[in-house]
């Protein structure tokens, strides 16, 4: 079969935001929670669409944030932004660290905060300290670049995968 066979039947090819969304669902990303200290309060933000090695030098990252998003425009003013890659033993903490109440986003959760203001949660694989370094508009998202300062990994942990729109442990 060639490159172009398959392709002569275009007619299921479509630009549907719902079947867009639902074809999307069908790439496996990470997850990852950012946060920090913001005006003395926590706060949390989990992203699906987190990125690695966007730059190595300087080391930089990714993720895009809703122009909706409530929670980014305060976090965004965060002297340093704690990200955790989501793991193994979070599965059931997604959910609350992105419920609509942001009261209780941190209940019960372990974290270790670093003296800028980072918030990191325990037990994560990957924890990275960063700085907002750049801001692009994407449609309806921002692109946000961030900035790494400082991080840590724990190749005993697995990490968490969005895909379909559910969490799944990644396979070793």
């Amino acid at each position: 079969m060639t490159a172009m066979e398959g392709l002569e039947n275009l007619d299921g090819i479509t630009s549907d935001p719902g079947e867009m969304t639902s074809a999307f669902s069908g790439f496996p990303s990470g997850v990852a929670a950012l946060s920090a200290r913001v005006h003395g309060d926590p706060t949390v933000m989990v992203v699906s669409s987190f990125a690695v090695g966007v730059s190595h030098n300087p080391p930089m990252v990714s993720f895009a944030a809703q122009h909706t998003s409530t929670t980014w425009p305060v976090l965004s003013r965060a002297r340093a932004i704690g990200v955790s890659v989501l793991g193994e033993g979070h599965s059931d903490k997604a959910r609350q660290l992105s419920s609509r109440s942001k009261a209780g986003r941190f209940a019960d959760l372990r974290t270790v905060e670093a003296e800028s203001g980072a918030i990191f949660l325990d037990g994560a694989p990957v924890w990275l300290e960063c700085t907002v370094e750049h801001s692009y508009p994407a449609g309806d998202h921002d692109i946000i670049v961030l900035r790494v300062l400082a991080m840590r990994s724990d190749d005993e942990r697995s990490p968490l995968v969005w895909h379909r729109r559910t969490l799944k442990m990644l396979g070793s």
